[in-house]
Formats: structure tokens, sequence, C-alpha cells
């Protein structure tokens, strides 16, 4: 489980912008409690920061290095070309459906 303080020591190692929407981090790392299933855990976490825009710069950045950096912690092999993909999938599409981007984060899981 991924706290606050660690996403924002990622957002500002990729940017210099601001918080904007706090809530919507604060929402998803409460429904990281709610689950031991990792996948869902980073789902909820993927939705607030690219759907939700929690920092003014740097959503999507912030993002992939999210999942990437859970993906190599678990040791998974991942293909970074779909993963990429299947970041702006979620974001072009306003997928908001947890189900729906666990599906697009496995996809890109060799």
């Amino acid at each position: 489980m991924l706290s606050k303080e660690t996403i924002i020591k990622i957002h500002k190692k990729l940017e210099n912008g601001k918080m904007i929407n706090e809530s919507a981090l604060d929402f998803a790392i409460s429904c990281q409690k709610r689950t031991k299933d990792w996948l869902e855990q980073l789902s909820y976490l993927i939705r607030a920061i690219l759907i939700d825009h929690v920092f003014e710069d740097g959503n999507k950045r912030v993002s992939l290095a999210l999942m990437i950096g859970v993906l190599e912690d678990l040791k998974l092999a991942y293909d970074p070309q779909k993963l990429e993909e299947n970041l702006i999938k979620t974001l072009k599409g306003n997928i908001t459906d947890i189900r729906k981007i666990k599906g697009l984060i496995k996809d890109a899981i060799r």
C-alpha cells in the first residue's frame, strides 16, 4: 500500500506543480485500506491521480511511475509500451470503473 507522503515525493521528483485535489488522493488512500488486492489498491490511486487530477501538472507521469514502481517491486514483467498506452486509454476514455482500470493494468503484465 502506497502512502500519501510517498506519492507526493514521487510527484516532487517528476514535477514542480502543486496538489490541487487532495481530497481525491485521500479518498484513494482510504479505499486502499478496504482491500488486500494490490491491483485494486493501485487502480484506486491511478483513478484519483489521472482522472480526478490530484496535481496541477504531472498526473500522467506520476501514474506511470506508480504503476512501474509497484510492478517492479512485485518483480512482475510488464510491457512498458502497453502500460503507457493503457494509461492514455484510461485518461482519454475518462475510465472511472476500478474493474476496468484493473483490467487495463493487468493487460500490460506479461
